[in-house]
């Protein structure tokens, strides 16, 4: 629901707009800068989300919100991953801008539907009520209204990260309000017994296993851990996946550093 009386325009997530159209939605984690300008540069680089990964990193609620209140500005869906299923931090963190809770180690049916009580308003979820909230530019927005277009807007996404979360995705998918079955490949291969081989043959077996699951319940398949894997990444992609996690800023600075770096000691070696 558009809220566009108050705001001027209305509210939106990029992530579900290109899920909706069966585009491919692409995200990146940010575990490294803590200034707003992440934002800008996300949207420069043309991705449709960030999230800040507050399950890997030592962000503050405050330099979260903050981010997520630029991304919010500027057009790109702020996602946050949390440490774990804790209904008053996700509330808070939803108050403070996101668009998005991703949530590691969801393993059941419970998991996925407690994850969805604490993300939604009433009529979903269990999600206490605050106004004057960023995503309305502060503006006051009557609760009902506010609700329903916060609750239309706001995506959860579990992330499948072990065999028993694979054995259990058909039921996790069919949570309603489950927006997105995101499978952390390193956390998973470590989990099967393959650590590091994140192409292996039983991951893609788990792969397939939470993508039908995705199909029979209407989700989507997000992928994420395999930057180093970019054809297996582009299989999956054909396969269905449409919520792709790029990488991080910390592995995208690092990583043109470093090239950077070589080309210039190979083009100028030391005589």
């Amino acid at each position: 629901m558009a809220i566009e009386t108050v705001v001027g325009d209305p509210l939106s997530n990029a992530v579900k707009s290109r899920l909706g159209q069966n585009e491919l939605a692409l995200s990146m984690i940010v575990r490294l800068v803590r200034g707003v300008e992440i934002a800008s540069l996300a949207k420069t680089a043309g991705v449709d989300s960030i999230y800040v990964d507050l399950e890997h990193c030592a962000f503050s609620l405050d330099t979260t919100s903050q981010i997520c209140m630029a991304c919010l500005a500027v057009g790109v869906a702020p996602f946050v991953r949390v440490p774990g299923v804790d209904p008053n931090l996700i509330a808070r963190i939803l108050d403070g801008g996101a668009l998005g809770i991703i949530v590691p180690h969801v393993e059941s049916r419970e998991d996925a539907a407690a994850v969805v009580q604490a993300a939604k308003y009433p009529g979903q979820g269990k999600r206490s009520f605050s106004s004057a909230l960023p995503h309305f530019r502060f503006g006051a927005v009557a609760a009902p209204d506010a609700m329903r277009a916060i609750n239309a807007e706001t995506m959860v996404v579990a992330m499948i990260e072990s065999g028993r979360g694979v054995e259990r995705a058909d039921e996790i998918a069919g949570v309603a309000g489950i927006d997105i079955l995101h499978v952390g490949a390193n956390d998973l291969s470590n989990d099967l017994g393959v650590p590091g081989q994140l192409d292996h043959a039983v991951v893609k077996d788990a792969y397939r296993t939470v993508w039908d699951a995705c199909r029979r319940h209407g989700k989507h398949l997000g992928v994420g851990g395999l930057a180093s894997k970019a054809d297996f990444a582009d299989e999956l992609v054909r396969m269905g996946a449409r919520y792709l996690t790029t990488g991080s800023d910390l592995g995208f600075m690092l990583g043109a550093a470093t090239d950077r770096v070589g080309r210039l000691r190979l083009a100028h070696p030391v005589r």
